[in-house]
């Protein structure tokens, strides 16, 4: 029984995307394990809060990320 979990800083994708990728994730595990594993294939999205996910020692925001998500270089 496969578990995906997906974690993203908050406010950052709307509740469709998160939909999306829900389904997605699980139809990328069903196409390598079979459709008999899509009733046991979990998907867990953790959102976590802007400012407390870093790279590089540098907080990332959900202003940040949906610049660099535009194509724009974040200050």
């Amino acid at each position: 029984m496969p578990l995906i979990e997906v974690h993203l800083i908050e406010k950052v994708f709307n509740t469709e995307q998160k939909r999306q990728m829900i389904k997605d994730l699980t139809d990328a595990m069903v196409a390598i394990e079979g459709e008999n594993m899509r009733g046991v294939t979990w998907v867990k999205i953790s959102e976590v809060a802007s400012g407390e996910w870093a790279i590089g020692g540098q907080p990332l925001t959900t202003e940040a990320v949906k610049q660099l998500a535009a194509g724009r270089h974040a200050a």
